[in-house]
Order: C-alpha cells, then structure tokens, then sequence
C-alpha cells in the first residue's frame, strides 16, 4: 500500500508512476476524493460529539419547555453523530479498496512495457558451440541422457508441466540450493525452512493478488494459498510487529517448494523444466530502514552475481522496465543467463526493492529515536531455483552429452566433476 500522505501532498509523483506502468491514473483522483470525504466526515462527527456531550451537561439544568427543547436537539445530534460516524467508516472502506488497487511508486526504473527494458552489463562470454565442433543439446534432451530429468512421468502423474528430478537431477538440485544457502549465512542471513500455505491477508499484504491473482493456487474449502515464493511467508513473518533494525538489516534465506498456475502462458517456454507448476527456491528477504532500502537492493543483486559466478554462466543484468513490475515493486533488476540452444537469454534471478509498500499493508515498523514508529522497507532476490538447472546443463555440456560441473558444486557433489549419460 502505497504512502496515504505522499498521495495527498504529491499526487502528480504516484499519478506518473501509475502511468509509467500502464496502470489508471483516475485511481489517484478516485482516493483522494474518498479520503477527502472520511476526513470531513470525520471532522463533522468529532464536532457533533463535542456538542453532544455539552448539551448532555444542559440537559440536566435545564426545566420545562426548555429541557424538552435540549431533548429534542439530543435526539437529532445522536442521530447526525451515528450518520456521520457510518459516512466516514464507508469513505474509509472506500478509500482502502482504491489504496489496494494501487501500485507501489516507480523508483528510478526505465519507462514502457516487457520489451523496454535496459541491459546494465554483461558477464562472461557465450560459447561457440559450432567452433567446438558440435550442436548444443537442449537442458531436457541431456536431461533424459543423465537419467536426471523425467517429464513423461511428471505428466502422467500429476499433469502438464510437472515433472521428476531423478539421481543426480535430485542431487543437482539439492547442491545448488545448498550452495545459495551456505552463502547466504556467510553473509549474515537467517536460514528459514517457511510455509508454503499462507492465509489470504498474508498474500494480499504482499501484493501478490492484484492482477497476477490468477496465477496463484487457492484452496477454497481451507481459504488458503500456495505460495509462489518464500517472499510472501517472510513478509508475512513480523506481520504487526516492530522490529530491531538498530544494528542494520533484518536478513532471511527462505528455502521452500513454491507453487504458479502460470496462467496465460500457453505455449511458453514448455519443453522440459523452464517455466512450470512447482519449484524449489532459496529466496533472500529483508527489511531495512526506508533510506538504506537502495543500497540493500544493490547488495542483494551483489550476491545473486556471486552465486551467478560459482555456477559459471554468462548472464547479464536489466533494469525491468516500470510496465513489467510486479504491483508491490518500486524497482527491479533481473539476472539472466544465456540459452545456448534458444539464443536468448533466460531469468533465472531478480531482485526488488518493495520501499515500505508491503510493510504498510502487513503493519511492519521500527521504533526511531524519538520514540514513536515507522514503516520499514522490505527486498527480495532469488538466489539459487530449480530453473537454474536449465542454464547449468546447457552451458557446460560437453560432446558427448557429458556435463561439466562447475566448480563451485563440486564440494556439494562429492567432489563430482563430470556428470555422465546413463546408457
């Protein structure tokens, strides 16, 4: 929820933003009528209560017609007080409904849509597989030959865009989020196993059941949600708390299976194991100071990169374009690793910084010098995914369907340098 006083005293900054993002300007106009409404109604109210109550004081001097008079005036200021008191709890409710609808403020990301965005560098360089002497395989095709990827199975149990990660797919996995874990406690985080149900209040804090509710998993006899990331049941874990950030970030490394119906990507990306229905993520998420929130984020993609570089792919880095932000998002930048047999490059990580939109919806606070409470900022980034296989297999295949572990798992693999086809 964005900051009701930044939308009273600069209007124009949040009706850009919504703008830039292809969203409803007549929003802004529609919450600053509600809130001028629930405001005068509320002064109304209190100025009838002031009166109600010093008239009940001459009630009770006042004899004959007069007193009946005061009894009259008594009745319709209760009356005027409980209207009143219902406009403002209408204009309120109205006002809340319309704050909800409206996106986090753009921060400093470029204008336009999907397309738009800006490329801030690239590392490392593709490989010419036509100059090796051999045509790159797909992530499935040696998938099937190291027996460690099995969508025909996926599918027939649990339907399409399922899948089984078998022998040293599983064991691939596991190296990686184990590897994006233990650099994550080197750096300071907190590692936490979290919830993969939340409540509904608990997703709608984050965000996550604006435009993109459709793609999310809801089990309607226990009103609950699968999550799509760790970053929901983190925001969610100091709901209505105030923290202790007097000695910097709050940090966790969120571990779970996360969940996407992935509606309205037909046709997408569904060969193998690139865009599906359940996953596995190492997810950082942090709540800082609103004035330090630009400098954590710089931090977060610091270490996507570094996990980036232990897993040795090309990849480069965008500034997601405000059009593709997610609503709870001010700013986002994404690391994408280089496809050899798409040509393209794929995300596998992006990091945001939420300012203190998600906070404000689920009441997180810090207590500041003076005493008194504030909302903080929260960010997050992906640090290691299922999808990363993808890039790994692809990327260090070698002739003869073999893959090359990169060096940064071996410790995770037994000291494992080669992963070889099963015959």
């Amino acid at each position: 929820m964005i900051d009701l006083r930044l939308l009273r005293d600069n209007p124009d900054v949040v009706r850009a933003s919504q703008v830039a993002r292809g969203d409803d300007p007549a929003l802004v106009d529609a919450a600053l009528d509600a809130d001028a409404r629930r405001r005068a109604s509320l002064a109304e109210f209190e100025s009838l209560r002031a009166e109600q109550k010093a008239m009940g004081k001459q009630v009770a001097q006042a004899q004959g017609e007069e007193k009946q008079q005061l009894l009259a005036r008594t009745k319709q200021l209760a009356e005027d007080v409980k209207a009143r008191s219902k406009e403002a709890d209408e204009a309120a409710a109205e006002l809340d409904g319309v704050l909800y609808r409206i996106a986090n403020v753009v921060e400093g990301a470029p204008a336009g849509g999907e397309d738009d965005y800006v490329v801030l560098k690239h590392v490392g360089t593709p490989r010419d597989f036509a100059a090796e002497g051999f045509e790159a395989r797909d992530h499935l095709e040696l998938g099937e030959g190291l027996r460690a990827i099995d969508t025909a199975r996926g599918a027939k149990v649990s339907g399409a865009r399922f899948y089984f990660l078998t022998g040293i797919g599983a064991r691939l996995e596991l190296a990686l989020l184990n590897a994006a874990m233990d650099q994550a406690v080197e750096a300071g985080f907190t590692p936490v196993i979290t919830p993969t149900l939340v409540k509904p209040e608990t997703m709608r804090g984050t965000g996550f059941l604006g435009q993109h509710a459709d793609e999310v998993y809801h089990l309607e006899k226990d009103d609950l949600y699968l999550v799509g990331t760790s970053e929901v049941a983190l925001a969610g874990y100091h709901a209505d708390e105030i923290v202790d950030l007097s000695a910097g970030p709050a940090r966790y490394a969120g571990w779970s299976a996360c969940y996407r119906r992935e509606a309205g990507s037909a046709g997408r990306d569904t060969r193998g194991i690139i865009r599906v229905h359940q996953f596995h993520k190492v997810e950082m998420f942090s709540y800082c100071r609103p004035e330090d929130a630009a400098e954590e984020h710089q931090r977060l993609l610091a270490w996507e990169e570094a996990m980036l570089g232990k897993v040795e792919l090309p990849y480069r880095v965008i500034d997601t374009a405000a059009g593709d932000l997610g609503s709870s998002a001010a700013r986002k930048f994404d690391c994408e690793a280089w496809l050899p047999t798409q040509q393209r490059y794929l995300e596998l990580t992006s990091t945001s910084n939420c300012t203190t939109f998600q906070a404000r919806r689920l009441g997180v606070r810090e207590r500041t010098e003076d005493g008194s409470t504030r909302t903080v900022a929260t960010l997050n980034g992906t640090l290691g995914t299922t999808r990363w296989i993808v890039a790994i297999l692809e990327n260090h295949q070698q002739a003869d369907g073999s893959v090359r572990v990169p060096e940064g798992l071996r410790p995770y693999l037994g000291g494992l340098e080669v992963l070889e086809p099963v015959a």
